[in-house]
């Protein structure tokens, strides 16, 4: 195993007294892992987002639980950072277990909404987001995975609470720090612990790789304008350890953000040559653009991955326009920018 995904061995790592890193599996071969955290408090465990609701996932759990004497029983709270279902799927799970307590931002409310309820495909956000970008080969890829799969709102249930901005969330020896920081998802939060050093960061702030944006169920205006300002709000706390949902712990959260700004403002601006090099919608841009470390074709990537890179590049688009580097008209539904 490369030092790049020793994260990923299963176990309860120790990243602060008392505070413990627990990654669980994912299907995939991109995002392999995601990291909980388990915060020893007085009555239990609170965790730090819940995982995927799978078997192994579960089974892991239980595993790494009582290597540090614990039981998925002993889990209290759920603190979920947002709403995607590797954070949030197992937590739901628990709780119609255990009854454990699950607490999300409220900006995840519009997301839930149209997650909680059945209709047909053809309706979803997201295809009027892939129509937006001009995206029609994709939009046919898309019907055709909802007919062999499907969407099952039964996997999807409200939280016990909603936090509301910037709240105080006390434990017994620390106190976290509940910040609202939009972007990846509309309701996205991290959780700080500014004596101990520490922020619980979900995606908003990952170690090796940039989070999606702009793929959701109930999208904002300007995902990436909102990210921006995100990054720039977790820039103005104090410096503090990161703990992140993918990925291994490091020791500088300001380090990395201002690496994640550099990579916007340069994708931005590649953004911005290839429309002027004459590329009309975010389905053409993206595929003239390159994907990942590995400078990937878009081509190459998988239908999932092909869907967030269009996306993101319409993101990138908006806020080029926004800003007045880039014209903007529409074209029916469908955005083309000069």
């Amino acid at each position: 195993m490369s030092d790049r995904t020793e994260w990923i061995k299963p176990g309860a790592f120790q990243v602060a007294p008392g505070v413990h890193r627990i990654p669980l599996p994912l299907p995939s071969d991109g995002l392999r892992a995601v990291n909980v955290y388990a915060i020893e408090d007085a009555e239990g465990l609170v965790l730090i987002d819940g995982g995927w609701a799978l078997d192994e996932a579960r089974r892991q759990l239980e595993t790494s639980l009582k290597d540090i004497g614990f039981r998925v029983a002993d889990i209290t709270r759920f603190l979920v950072t947002h709403v995607h279902r590797d954070h949030y799927t197992q937590a739901i799970a628990v709780r119609k277990e255990f009854g454990t307590r699950v607490s999300l931002g409220i900006g995840e409310r519009p997301t839930l909404e149209v997650l909680t309820r059945s209709g047909p495909p053809d309706r979803s956000p997201q295809l009027d987001q892939l129509l937006a970008c001009g995206a029609h080969t994709l939009i046919e890829q898309l019907r055709a995975a909802w007919r062999e799969g499907g969407h099952d709102p039964a996997e999807w249930e409200m939280p016990d609470e909603w936090i509301e901005g910037r709240a105080e969330l006390p434990l017994s020896g620390r106190q976290l720090l509940a910040v609202p920081t939009p972007g990846h998802t509309r309701g996205h939060l991290v959780y700080t612990d500014l004596a101990g050093g520490l922020m619980f960061a979900g995606d908003h702030v990952l170690p090796h790789i940039t989070p999606s944006i702009g793929f959701e169920s109930a999208p904002e205006s300007s995902p990436l304008g909102s990210y921006l300002a995100s990054l720039k709000v977790v820039r103005e706390l104090p410096d503090l350890r990161l703990l992140p949902a993918h990925g291994p712990v490091t020791d500088s959260v300001h380090a990395r953000v201002d690496a994640l700004l550099d990579h916007h403002a340069e994708r931005l601006d590649a953004c911005a040559s290839v429309i002027a090099a004459g590329a009309g919608t975010a389905y053409e841009t993206a595929r003239a653009l390159t994907w990942t470390r590995h400078e990937r074709h878009f081509d190459e990537l998988d239908m999932f991955n092909q869907m967030l890179a269009t996306t993101e590049t319409r993101a990138h688009l908006e806020v080029l326009a926004a800003q007045g580097r880039i014209g903007k008209r529409m074209d029916g539904p469908t955005a083309v920018y000069a």
